[in-house]
């Protein structure tokens, strides 16, 4: 029966520089924008030479997500969507800072690829404007990236992020707010220096106009049209005259400019830097602004999984798609799996979650992608192919939890390899990937034979199987490959028997 879809959605970006929410009524599938909040962190700025995040910026942090948590502590899991970004990819500790944030917030912080920002940046872009046939370069300068996406409509065709961002560049060439022309100079060839490998794909030529998302770009607008250097928008002459402004003043303090946000100020150097340099390397003329982005592809995204259009399942039907599986093999492991959720005997929660169910699909659907780079130690391909490609709508913590499944439906088995997932996946994944490998052994023939109707139970310590009588007499290399698989577990303490 399918889940009433909740009231309120809610959805948080993690920002490098900023940390925003947003808060929305959903009826009928209609968005109504209830609440936004917007507090700037510079996460960024705490990161050391060793990428590691200062205590500081971590209280900083953890005393803004206590204030977003007191809003929607108290939300479904299901209607919230969270996200980190640059600098939580980049910290070496970051796994520490997310314990303590979740628990500030009361829900699970994902972790996205610069790929998959650039994605839902588009989304939240394309969502705020009228749709359109024309190609649109939209561009969005965070805290520690920038994303660069070409699309036409709700679909973005090109994606991008380069590791450069308003708090970042400005830490580099503008420390503790000094300016001068040689410094941005070199931030300005620094950021060119980054485009120069995608000029050939952004380029003039390849779309039709270009669009601004988020803080650095909005600011930018804005203190263009308040002096009367622009209109609608960013333009290359205006850029020019706030440029050579800038250039005459040697601290941030000089630069006088009433129409700028104070909070905004210690990182506008670095914004505007690579706001020119993208102009030029693209021969940009103008770029106009847009009222979303990531927060607003988040809600976006989170709504198509409350009305079953979760783009992960697209995803995933793509990446079997290019790496050439066998559909129709996939699709009997899937129906045994089905069978042995259904019918088994067990007090484990997990075989009714629908999270489970679905991981466990994509787990059958891709387990076998290694096989076109090689046949042998496929899973270990199948595997690494996961967890280090671009998979849209998937974040790092989705990937690694993919990968560990797939890395283990097959040959030797450990309990040790899923301590490090996050819960409840450390505690329910292993037996996902318990009955994924026995799918997978009962199909090991890859014929469309029914299966005979068997019984299973099963416990956190023991599997047992009951089959039609005489049934495995009749199927002795099943029963061969069951015995083997009994030794696998064994090793990993957990016990299998069948008759």
């Amino acid at each position: 029966m399918q889940k009433k879809p909740p009231e309120i959605v809610a959805a948080v970006d993690l920002g490098s520089n900023s940390f925003h929410m947003i808060v929305c009524s959903l009826n009928n599938g209609k968005l109504i924008t209830l609440d936004q909040l917007k507090e700037m962190v510079r996460l960024a700025s705490g990161l050391d030479k060793n990428n590691v995040l200062d205590a500081a910026t971590q209280q900083r942090a953890l005393a803004c997500l206590e204030r977003f948590g007191q809003r929607i502590r108290n939300f479904p899991p299901e209607s919230v969507r969270i996200v980190g970004t640059n600098t939580l990819r980049a910290a070496k500790n970051a796994q520490q800072f997310l314990v303590k944030a979740e628990q500030a917030l009361n829900h699970p912080i994902h972790i996205i690829s610069g790929i998959e920002e650039a994605r839902l940046i588009y989304q939240g872009v394309a969502f705020s404007l009228a749709a359109q046939g024309n190609l649109r370069l939209v561009m969005d300068i965070g805290g520690g990236s920038t994303e660069y996406i070409i699309g036409s409509g709700e679909t973005p065709h090109n994606k991008e992020s380069l590791h450069m961002g308003c708090v970042s560049v400005s830490n580099w060439f503008f420390p503790d707010g000094k300016l001068s022309k040689e410094a941005f100079t070199k931030a300005v060839l620094f950021a060119q220096q980054q485009l120069e490998p995608l000029e050939t794909k952004f380029e003039r030529g390849n779309w039709d106009e270009a669009i601004g998302a988020s803080g650095s770009l909005r600011s930018i607008a804005r203190v263009l049209e308040l002096k009367n250097w622009s209109n609608n928008g960013i333009t290359r002459a205006g850029l020019d005259l706030l440029v050579n402004h800038l250039n005459q003043c040697t601290h941030i303090s000089e630069l006088n400019l009433p129409e700028l946000d104070t909070e905004r100020l210690p990182v506008f150097p670095g914004g505007l830097a690579i706001a020119y340099a993208t102009f030029k390397s693209l021969d940009i003329d103008q770029m106009t602004l847009s009222d979303g982005a990531l927060r607003e592809g988040l809600i976006q995204d989170l709504l198509g999984r409350i009305y079953d259009q979760d783009i992960r399942a697209a995803t995933t039907q793509l990446i079997a798609e290019r790496y050439h599986t066998d559909r129709r093999h996939a699709a009997r492991i899937k129906q045994t799996v089905h069978y042995i959720l259904e019918n088994a005997t067990t007090q484990m929660a997990f075989a009714s979650d629908e999270d489970c169910r679905q991981f466990i699909d994509w787990a059958a659907d891709l387990h076998e992608i290694g096989q076109d780079i090689a046949h042998s130690q496929y899973h270990k391909h199948s595997a690494y192919i996961i967890e280090n490609g671009d998979l849209a709508g998937f974040s790092k913590q989705d990937q690694i939890l993919l990968a560990t499944i797939i890395r283990s439906h097959r040959r030797k088995f450990s309990f040790s390899r899923f301590f490090n997932l996050p819960a409840p996946w450390n505690q329910c994944a292993p037996y996902i990937t318990l009955i994924l490998r026995l799918a997978v052994l009962l199909r090991r023939n890859r014929h469309d034979d029914d299966l005979p109707a068997f019984k299973i139970s099963l416990s956190k310590s023991k599997m047992v199987l009951a089959f039609p009588k005489d049934w495995l007499a009749q199927s002795p290399l099943t029963y061969t490959d069951l015995t083997q698989e009994a030794d696998y577990l064994r090793d990993a303490g957990f016990t299998l028997m069948f008759s």
